[in-house]
């Protein structure tokens, strides 16, 4: 009963926000403007990114709370997820952009001067794009770095050698081959690196279980996940939550 007091209460709010903005001729930024920020991001076109942000920041930003300075850093928070998102869809490790993003989150939180909360936005774009141009991603062909784009971005997902080759363009047979002998692994034995370095962020700021994780990340069961992580990491997941929370990096989790 309270959840669905809890919904009727926000749809109220959605239709008010409308209309309010319909009185007062507010428009949201563009879509477009929005994915061709984040088009400069992933290219590391700093100045481009930066000529995007003045033209989406010309605009009048969206309230987000009734607090202007609280309004301006949940927009801020906003920015930063998108320029995260778009430096991992152009390569970064989840994880290295995951702890920049939770660096500026952080930063965006101490400031109180709305000039200073503007000022950072730009920074961020420097920031970000500086990650992945020294990301040190080694050289590829043109193939693998569809692959390795399409394994991080669908990590989550079935990822089958033919799903990838399909995806590639390429039989399964020809990519298997040129991925190893580029990569120097096989692809399954590369994904599941990258599903281990990427289930660490959920080890340490979640308090999904080893089970759960082991499931998102499409594990068939806790053990051979802890067996997969041990071999990569050098530890088991649950000592690696267990050491980060000792130094004060988490919460007490589920186990």
């Amino acid at each position: 009963m309270q959840n669905q007091s809890m919904k009727s209460a926000i749809i109220q709010q959605y239709f008010e926000t409308r209309l309010k903005n319909k009185q007062n001729f507010f428009v949201h930024p563009s879509y477009a403007l929005e994915q061709q920020l984040m088009d400069c991001i992933g290219r590391g076109a700093e100045e481009d990114a930066k000529a995007v942000l003045d033209q989406i920041n010309a605009s009048e930003r969206a309230k987000l709370a009734d607090d202007p300075v609280r309004s301006l850093k949940n927009s801020l928070i906003c920015s930063c997820t998108l320029f995260t998102r778009s430096i991992i869809k152009a390569g970064v490790l989840p994880e290295d952009a995951f702890n920049l993003s939770d660096v500026y989150i952080r930063q965006i939180e101490k400031l109180s001067s709305p000039a200073d909360i503007s000022a950072l936005e730009y920074e961020m774009v420097s920031s970000f794009i500086d990650t992945l141009k020294s990301a040190n991603r080694p050289y590829y062909n043109n193939i693998i770095n569809k692959a390795i784009t399409y394994i991080n971005q669908e990590i989550f997902q079935d990822l089958s050698l033919e799903t990838i080759a399909g995806h590639v363009g390429v039989t399964p047979s020809y990519l298997s081959k040129v991925f190893k002998e580029s990569v120097g692994v096989t692809i399954s034995e590369f994904i599941n690196r990258r599903r281990v370095e990427e289930s660490k962020y959920f080890l340490l700021h979640s308090k999904l279980s080893l089970s759960d994780i082991a499931h998102l990340f499409g594990y068939c069961n806790q053990s051979y996940y802890t067996l997969l992580f041990k071999k990569y990491i050098g530890v088991t997941p649950k000592h690696f939550r267990n050491i980060q929370a000792s130094e004060g990096l988490n919460e007490t989790f589920a186990t």
